[in-house]
């Protein structure tokens, strides 16, 4: 039995929430884009600093739906370029909205998209560019702009780890958040990122004509009383979400605060242990601290990523091997793609673990995982 678990969803206070749900009661308004929907929407819209989000039942759909909405495909083009180290939602939107996947390798740094190598796998049926913040680290936004004008692509951006992550923009002199970037970008707000709604997601962008069809995507396709356009389905964010998340856009500053300095003690205690790379933010970054990925290098660490795995378990200690397999290895995928294809993802995903990360984490729980995985040195 577990007594840290890899993460731990934030919840504000009970009576605080209670407050937020209890006009539910007098207007019977639960879902179909009501009070609390619309109030998230325009606070995230300030926070973020984005002029449109739309919000959605669960990221997956929010992704599915920005696919919808850009019309990717309906001009004969159908392949995608994204990466093999991710979720299985990144891929499986793809392909569950009739397009096809097309993996780049990764750069070892920080593991998002190599943009070298995305300009090498696009070719006249290239119709996107999926990239994926990972661990809330930022990709070459500016690399991938300059690849996509060049030929005619949109971007869309699997964001669901960087929820709150902001870069420097020295031309600009301000801060740029990480959904301020592509044609639209995807956010996860699933119980288990820095900031939830339980469970939720959301789509921001810059374009209205692109928030319509994405509200008629999520919602039937319906525009009026008796007017359907499209084919849509139905994902929107019901009331109980909403309110959650507004609560928990209060404390998202303290949660942040708090994962710092849990952060921070992992770096103190790993940082500079031959064989481990810790994971972390370049320069000009502001983290949100999602995660704590750790690499091990089995032949100048003396054990195993599995290894070290067991031996936190043994001491009741969760970890998880996030992102492995990769998605070209999955049963699903792997007749179409080999994962040789990709040598730094695969490299990664057989030496990645993600450590216990979360606001409420004891400084004494995460010495002790440290002083676990040291133990685990040969």
């Amino acid at each position: 039995m577990l007594r840290v678990n890899v993460t731990c969803s934030s919840m504000p206070p009970m009576e605080e929430y209670f407050a937020e749900v209890a006009p539910l009661w007098e207007s019977r308004w639960l879902t179909n884009m009501g009070e609390k929907h619309r109030e998230l929407e325009g606070a995230l819209r300030e926070r973020l600093g984005v002029k449109d989000v739309c919000l959605f039942t669960n990221g997956h759909s929010a992704l599915e739906c920005a696919i919808e909405a850009l019309g990717l495909g309906l001009d004969g083009r159908d392949e995608v370029v994204t990466t093999p180290f991710t979720f299985a939602s990144t891929t499986h939107a793809i392909v569950r909205k009739g397009l096809k996947p097309v993996f780049a390798d990764v750069r070892s740094s920080d593991l998002t998209l190599d943009p070298d190598l995305v300009e090498r796998a696009i070719t006249p049926r290239t119709c996107a560019i999926l990239p994926v913040h990972v661990y809330g680290n930022l990709c070459d936004v500016d690399a991938i702009r300059k690849i996509a004008d060049r030929h005619g692509l949109k971007v869309i951006y699997d964001a669901a780890h960087a929820f709150g992550v902001e870069r420097w923009d020295s031309a600009a002199g301000k801060w740029e958040g990480a959904v301020s970037f592509g044609d639209a970008s995807m956010l996860s707000f699933h119980a288990t990122k820095v900031f939830n709604t339980i469970e939720g997601g959301a789509v921001c962008c810059g374009d209205p004509a692109l928030r319509s069809a994405l509200n008629r995507w999520k919602n039937f396709g319906i525009v009026g009383p008796e007017s359907v356009e499209c084919a849509g389905g139905n994902a929107k964010m019901n009331e109980f979400c909403a309110a959650m998340g507004l609560c928990n856009l209060r404390h998202f500053d303290e949660e942040v605060a708090k994962r710092k300095a849990v952060a921070e003690r992992y770096w103190t205690n790993l940082e500079g242990v031959p064989g481990v790379t810790v994971l972390r933010s370049g320069e000009g970054v502001r983290p949100n601290y999602a995660y704590m990925p750790v690499l091990f290098d089995p032949e100048a660490f003396g054990s195993t990523r599995d290894d070290v795995l067991e031996a936190l378990a043994a001491e009741g200690f969760g970890a998880r091997k996030y992102f492995h397999p990769l998605v070209s290895d999955y049963a699903c995928y792997r007749d179409l793609y080999s994962s040789k294809d990709t040598p730094v993802a695969k490299r990664a995903a057989g030496r990645v673990l993600c450590l216990p990360m979360y606001a409420d984490l004891a400084i004494e729980d995460v010495d002790a995982i440290c002083r676990v995985v040291r133990g685990c040195a040969r």
